[in-house]
């Protein structure tokens, strides 16, 4: 009976009395596992295909799931003055790691976005989006008054987007770049960044990425693929018609899993960029809604902790909007891998959050899930009454003592 006491415990949802938030743990182990699940199926034809090797991928994927739950389990134990004060010395290490890409840099698929160390790839671009996090919500606690008051406030750290936009659009990585612009965006409007600087910079934005698109014909050709998929199926817009077809065969309840046949080379990138199609193809619209459901659970968790974290009496604005930025990234990255799968939004390239193949995503990811737990932990510490007990009690000390002198 403790036994089960004890897993009940661990895998309950009522976390009132939890050192941490197990919604989001077990979502996130649950995530993965789906994950696991379908990059085993969807990899299997490349895995043969390139080294006769059926499970080429879910060993690998296998391999970077455990070094994620290693990776959460050792950054949960650090403590958020940590990254507070080394947020800086990220953020340039990021930044260096960026613009290495041109001097030791792989090119794939005409894009230069990855650093070789032997067998393993890392794609700067993913640990790019933790150092910006980290990097704004330092920012906004230190001159969070500054950008609800004036224009300055705002502009300063659009200085570090646009250095960060530009060599990640060199690569050319337009997906990352569109993460990074949303996600800071999305921080300096809930620091309650005024309305009007907001209006300017999305104007501004608006038209470069027109111009971005205009000037480049395969990006031109994707949104006009998009727009219309079936004019040109084998041409411009044949990744967007096979995933459609994907969906389509899915139907209600799918084609059982293991059987789709999209991923027989029809659909290029079936186990990373498009793993939602092979996903609806053979779990059909059940298995798709299941994950959708999974994901905005680990998106609302995210936003609760950040909210909890800014709603305390003495607020931890530092810790908070960092769970913010988690959350927007999270809902944005999701929301147009989804899209471009099921032919809502252009094809970015950007991964489904803890499902996709790839070691750079989910270990960034990992990194994400850990500050937010690590939040999380400090809040409820935070927010506790023995602790507000004790912090009343020390006032009262305090205020007695000036009385007295």
């Amino acid at each position: 009976m403790s036994i089960l006491s004890k897993l009940y415990a661990v895998i309950s949802f009522d976390d009132k009395n939890a050192p941490y938030d197990k919604p989001l743990f077990v979502t996130v182990l649950v995530l993965m596992g789906i994950g696991l699940v379908i990059v085993a199926s969807a990899s299997i034809p490349e895995g043969i295909a390139l080294s006769d090797d059926p499970f080429r991928f879910l060993k690998r994927q296998l391999l970077y799931v455990f070094l994620c739950l290693g990776l959460i389990a050792g950054l949960v134990n650090i403590p958020l003055s940590f990254w507070y004060k080394r947020q800086l010395v990220i953020l340039i290490l990021s930044l260096v790691a960026l613009l290495s890409l041109f001097v030791i840099g792989t090119e794939v698929n005409g894009s230069v976005r990855w650093l070789r160390f032997g067998a393993i790839n890392v794609q700067p671009s993913e640990f790019a989006k933790v150092a910006i996090i980290l990097f704004l919500a330092s920012y906004l606690e230190r001159h969070q008054k500054e950008v609800i008051e004036s224009s300055k406030g705002f502009i300063k750290p659009l200085f570090v987007l646009f250095l960060f936009s530009f060599f990640l659009l060199l690569q050319p990585d337009l997906g990352s770049t569109v993460v990074i612009v949303v996600i800071m965006m999305g921080m300096l409007f809930i620091a309650n960044a005024k309305l009007m600087n907001f209006i300017t910079i999305l104007i501004t934005l608006l038209a470069a990425v027109v111009a971005l698109t205009v000037y480049s014909p395969y990006r031109m050709a994707r949104v006009t693929g998009f727009l219309d998929p079936w004019s040109d199926p084998f041409g411009r817009s044949y990744q967007l018609t096979q995933s459609l077809m994907a969906f389509g065969r899915g139907g209600w309840f799918g084609q059982g899993l293991g059987n789709s046949v999209q991923k027989l080379e029809y659909l290029p990138e079936a186990h990373t960029d498009f793993i939602m199609a092979i996903l609806a193809e053979e779990l059909g619209f059940i298995g798709v809604s299941i994950v959708i459901i999974l994901e905005f659970v680990l998106i609302y968790r995210a936003f609760s902790i950040g909210k909890k974290a800014l709603s305390l009496k003495t607020p931890l604005v530092f810790s908070g909007y960092i769970a913010i930025g988690i959350a927007i990234w999270f809902f944005f990255q999701t929301a147009v891998n989804i899209g471009a799968a099921s032919g809502i939004a252009p094809t970015k390239g950007l991964t489904l959050p803890l499902v996709s193949y790839g070691g750079s995503s989910l270990i960034s990811i990992a990194i994400a899930v850990a500050l937010l737990l690590r939040i999380d932990f400090e809040t409820r510490i935070a927010a506790s009454p023995l602790r507000l007990k004790k912090s009343a009690s020390k006032k009262q000390k305090s205020e007695k003592i000036e009385n007295e002198r």
